[in-house]
Order: structure tokens, then C-alpha cells, then sequence
């Protein structure tokens, strides 16, 4: 008998089983509904989180664990270009060679290492063990070695290794650094009007997390009684405006709960506060909201038209959204109307309204901190998808206005293609028209450019990068 064969053999390993971490496992099916379905995170996390607060046991979450898995799902999200470049440069194959469940756990990890406060050892071994419970111990060893490999640098070590520099393609440099595709970045850029200093303000504040805002409908709640909830300060621009700190939810609070307050970002509630104060000549009996859903605006509109004893009418194509709009308006002080309807085919007789708010369908590039896997669906020729709508809804909205009424055309979009060039096309075939000047109706706002339409930005105001132009019908 041979020496080795006279050897004892090792006992082998006992088999573990994996551990199971309910927040990364529901930041993981986050991240699979988002790529599976197109869904939004927005739209897929709340639900979840509801689920797992619900639960008994040790996979109930407390504050804590919601916080934690909504940091795993969003940031994961917002930086996924760079992430994706970092595990480019970790592993042996294409990155399309990699199965998506994979690179969503590899995606949590990165992010994990090189985006929280999150221990080596401790993002590697959560993130090996997710791998194992929803992958399987093969593939979760390969998660374990490109993590291995990931977490021998920081961010900035990373990005200097896979961006190029900013001299020989500031565009590229800017996109991998700031997590943006190329032609966002172009587009971003060109609307601001150039300078570094300003796009990589606005690409970085696209990957800050939103402040929550609030919305006290006016004749039903007001700022000062939502002032009153915990954490909570007043909005920057908005007198209807208050914001609540980190960690603050919307759903615990009384006056949203009863729909006599929302959530709505600041820029758009300056929009509707800004069409709602625009001068006009004549009377202020009827308003128009042509593209009501969800039905944030429309609410706003219809509050401030009770307060003078004007009625809202409220459009919107799609049957849900309608739905969203007419619970949006339950229990408005004053009169109001929702319609499904068309606003390209408009069921309403032409010159019918005083105030018309058409916030047209768009890329939504300016809300890319609340929706970031947005920036990753959208492609260039989407476009030239939205230009006929876009401007057929603006040429709506001026039929729809009588002769010295107010249309506020609106865009969650910076991109020049949405938002002036619709502009300009549309008032060359329309000399009865002229524009108003929009910056006096938000006072007290800083960098507002040279008129007369208003572009907000992230970066300089704290808000989504709505456009709004004011046009008045002069014959």
C-alpha cells in the first residue's frame, strides 16, 4: 500500500446553509423588477417595503432596515454606469456575457464597497451569501472573487482607473465619473450653456437623494399645520412648500393621509403657482389642466382656482391616470371636472378657458434624482418619438385659451429639443401670440437666465429641472 493511500482523508466541510438577509434579498427583487419589467423604483419599492414592515418575526423591518434597503436599491441605481465599469475591468468576459440576476448582486455589492460606510468584509460576505440564497454556491463564488477584486480600491481610485481622462473626452470622463449616458451628459451640457463647473454640479446633484416635499393644498391644509410633524422645515420657494428630513414618511403624516396635502416636488408647484398668477386681461372663471396625471398639479390648480371661485377642468388620456387625477382632486373646496380625454383631439370647444397648463409628455431627464434608472431607458431617438406630441398638445393649449388668456407650457425636461425648440416652432405659426415674461412670477428665485421662459435646475435650486414657458393669446 502506497504512502498516500495509507494517508487519512479530510473530513469534508459540513454543508451550511446560506444566510438569508431579508434587505438585501428585497433590494435584490427590487433591482430584478426594474430590469425584468421596466418597472420604476418608485413605483416597485414602496409596496415591498409595506410587505416586509408587515411580516412577523425576524424578517419584519423596522425604520432601519427600510432605510437601508431603499439606500441599496436607489444608489445602486443612480451609479450603475460607473459600477458597471468598475466590474468591467474585474471580470474575464463582456459584461452582456454576464447573466443580469448576477450583475444586479455584483451592482448591491459594488455599491456596498464603494458607495456607503458599509465594512469590506461585511459588504463582501452580505453580498456572497445573497449570491448564494438566490444564485446558487457556484455563482456565488465568482460574485466572490470579482468582489475580491473590486474591493482592493476606493470610488476615486476606480474612476481613475476606468474613465478617461477629462482631456482627451470630457463627455466620456463626465459620463463614467457622474453615472450618466454620454448623450445625457451632451444634452445637460448644452442646455446649461457650457462650463465645467456647472454640468458636474448638475450631474452630481442627479445622483443626490431627493428631499421629500410636501404640498399644503391651499383652502384644505396649510404649511404651518405640516410644519408641526417632526423634522419637518419650510420649502426654499413655495409658500405651499415644506420639507421633510431624511427618513421622514409622507404616509405618517395626517393631512396627506386625508389627501388634503401631497407629495410634489417644488418646481412643480411653482409651475402651476406661476400659470395660476400669470396676468391676463378679462375674466379668470376656467381653468385647463390638458395633461393631468397623476394629478399633482391639477390638485395645486384646482385649490388656488376655488380660492377666486374658478372651476378646473382636468384631462388625461390614460383611464388610470385619470383615476389618479379624480382621487388627487377628492374633497377640492371648489368645482371641478375629470375627463379621459385625448388633448391632441380635445372634446372641448376652442378659446373655452382663461388659464391652460399643458405639461407634456417628455424624457423626464429633469427628474433623474427621483427616477434614476430613467437615464439608462431613454435613448436619443425618444425624441424624436415626443416632438409631434409635444407640439401638437402646445398647439391644443393655444386653441383652447380665449384671446388674452394664459397657456403654460411645461416640461420635466432641460433638453433644449422639449423645451425651446417646441416653443419656437410652434409661436412661428401662431402671430397672435406672445410670451410672457415667467421670472417675476417666481420671486425671490436666484439664476433664473435671461427669460422670458424659466429652466430650474437641481444644482441651483434644490428642485427638479422643470422648464416653463407662459404664453399669452393676443388675437
Amino acid at each position: 500500500m502506497s504512502e498516500q493511500s495509507r494517508r487519512p482523508r479530510r473530513p469534508a466541510k459540513p454543508y451550511r446553509r446560506p444566510q438569508k438577509d431579508p434587505v438585501r434579498i428585497l433590494a435584490f427583487e427590487a433591482l430584478r423588477a426594474v430590469d425584468e419589467r421596466d418597472a420604476y423604483a418608485n413605483l416597485v419599492l414602496p409596496p415591498l417595503l409595506r410587505k416586509a414592515r408587515e411580516k412577523e418575526g425576524p424578517e419584519k423591518f423596522d425604520a432601519r432596515d427600510a432605510a437601508l434597503a431603499t439606500e441599496l436599491v436607489y444608489g445602486t441605481l443612480r451609479r450603475q454606469g460607473t459600477y458597471d465599469a468598475v466590474i468591467a475591468a474585474c471580470v474575464d468576459r463582456p459584461l452582456r456575457e454576464v447573466d443580469p440576476p448576477v450583475l444586479d448582486v455584483l451592482s448591491l455589492g459594488v455599491h456596498q464597497l464603494l458607495g456607503t460606510r458599509i465594512p469590506t468584509h461585511a459588504a463582501v460576505s452580505a453580498s456572497v451569501e445573497l449570491a448564494r440564497v438566490v444564485l446558487g454556491d457556484g455563482r456565488a463564488k465568482f460574485v466572490n472573487a470579482v468582489l475580491r477584486k473590486v474591493a482592493q480600491d476606493d470610488l476615486a481610485g476606480w474612476t481613475e482607473k476606468v474613465a478617461p481622462s477629462y482631456d482627451e473626452d470630457p463627455e466620456d470622463h463626465l459620463a463614467v465619473v457622474h453615472s450618466h449616458p454620454r448623450w445625457v451628459v451632451s444634452a445637460l451640457w448644452d442646455s446649461l450653456g457650457g462650463g465645467r463647473a456647472g454640468i458636474e454640479e448638475l450631474l452630481a446633484a442627479d445622483n443626490e437623494r431627493p428631499e421629500v416635499t410636501l404640498v399644503a393644498r391651499p383652502g384644505r391644509a396649510t404649511a404651518r399645520e405640516l410644519l408641526r410633524e417632526d423634522a419637518a422645515v419650510p420649502g426654499r420657494w413655495s409658500p405651499y412648500a415644506v420639507r421633510l428630513a431624511e427618513g421622514g414618511e409622507p404616509g405618517a403624516v395626517d393631512a396627506v393621509r386625508e389627501g388634503r396635502a401631497g407629495v410634489q416636488d417644488e418646481g412643480s408647484q411653482l409651475v402651476a403657482l406661476a400659470l395660476a398668477n400669470a396676468p391676463l386681461d378679462g375674466p379668470d372663471e376656467k381653468w385647463l389642466d390638458g395633461c393631468a396625471g397623476p394629478g399633482g398639479k391639477a390638485a395645486l390648480l384646482a385649490a388656488l382656482a376655488a380660492e377666486r371661485g374658478a372651476a378646473l377642468l382636468a384631462a388625461e388620456k390614460q383611464p388610470h391616470r385619470a383615476g389618479l387625477v379624480a382621487k388627487a382632486l377628492h374633497g377640492n373646496p371648489g368645482p371641478y371636472q375629470v375627463v379621459t380625454a385625448d388633448g391632441t383631439r380635445p372634446p372641448w370647444r376652442p378659446g373655452t378657458f382663461d388659464r391652460v397648463l399643458m405639461d407634456v409628455p417628455c424624457t423626464g431627464l429633469g427628474a433623474l434624482r427621483r427616477r434614476p434608472e430613467a437615464r439608462w431607458r431613454r435613448r436619443p431617438e425618444d425624441l424624436d418619438n415626443f416632438a409631434p406630441l409635444q407640439r401638437g398638445l402646445l398647439r391644443t393649449a393655444l386653441d383652447s385659451v380665449r384671446v388674452g388668456g394664459v397657456v403654460g407650457y411645461a416640461t420635466c425636461s432641460p433638453h433644449l429639443a422639449e423645451t425651446r425648440a417646441v416653443v419656437a416652432d410652434v409661436l412661428k405659426e401662431r402671430p397672435e401670440t406672445e410670451l410672457i415674461d415667467a421670472r417675476p412670477l417666481l420671486p425671490g428665485m436666484p439664476a433664473l437666465g435671461d427669460g422670458p421662459d424659466v429652466q430650474l435646475w437641481p444644482h441651483l435650486h434644490g428642485t427638479d429641472a422643470m422648464y416653463l414657458a407662459l404664453i399669452r393669446r393676443t388675437g
